[in-house]
């Protein structure tokens, strides 16, 4: 795909080079690499392999997210686990919103995953739905944005002001896909849930969480945060999280 607007700053791809322990980080709907970098910077102190991609249509302009689909992040994200394996031997996954959305994706066709973590990812989004049909066929093509739901003060996402229409519709197809396959997931799993969440509602989390096939699961509530977490008061606590899930599960 072809970018016609300039990468934004602190929305590109990033890459803390480390052991054979490999973690990709997903980002968000609209969003960038920016809100989950600092996560990244925590897990790479530990030694690992971190890789962030910047998804497709993502931290240019909404008129390049308009262009993009979901075939396009699903890409995105196999290419990165590819990256990634080709120096790591375990990979775990992380990813927030769209990009949980993604991670359990990815769970879904590569069992061979030491591990998935995803925060508020988005299952099911009817309020979303419900005004995508309303809207699809008009003739505006940008609605309000979704970024920057976010507790704490004085701290914000780096996302679009805008949602493109056309987008909505094709994270709704991802959802429903991913949703219809959760079953398959049997590795291990921690999810992580905001208790509120203006975005994402909190039954989306609990709803993958009794669908998944695996053993191995958690579900962790984060009582301090709303969605964009990985930026708000429980980001110290889910690193941690993060960091003793991965630990515990890879490879001796």
């Amino acid at each position: 795909m072809t970018y016609d607007y300039p990468i934004m700053d602190q929305a590109e791809a990033f890459y803390y080079p480390g052991n054979q322990i490999g973690v990709l980080i997903i980002h968000g709907f609209t969003g960038t690499t920016q809100s989950m970098q600092a996560l990244g910077l925590e897990i790479s102190k530990q030694g690992f392999t971190v890789y962030g991609p910047r998804l497709t249509g993502h931290g240019t302009d909404p008129k390049d997210m308009e262009k993009a689909n979901a075939t396009d992040w699903q890409h995105d994200v196999e290419r990165a686990l590819e990256k990634l394996r080709e120096t790591c031997d375990d990979i775990f996954v992380i990813g927030l919103s769209m990009g949980g959305t993604l991670t359990l994706y990815l769970a879904e066709r590569h069992p061979d995953l030491k591990g998935i973590l995803p925060i508020n990812p988005a299952i099911e989004l009817s309020g979303m739905e419900t005004y995508y049909h309303d809207m699809k066929d008009g003739e505006e093509r940008f609605v309000a944005g979704i970024g920057s739901d976010i507790k704490r003060e004085g701290v914000e996402e780096l996302a679009y002001k805008e949602t493109p229409v056309r987008s909505m519709g094709e994270l709704l197809k991802l959802m429903d896909k991913v949703k219809n396959e959760l079953h398959l997931i049997q590795v291990p799993a921690i999810l992580f849930s905001s208790t509120v969440d203006h975005v994402v509602p909190p039954e989306n989390a609990q709803y993958v969480f009794d669908h998944i096939s695996s053993n191995d699961k958690q579900l962790v509530p984060l009582e301090h945060s709303y969605h964009v977490a990985t930026l708000d008061t429980d980001k110290e606590f889910i690193a941690e999280r993060c960091i003793s899930f991965i630990k515990d599960r890879k490879t001796p």
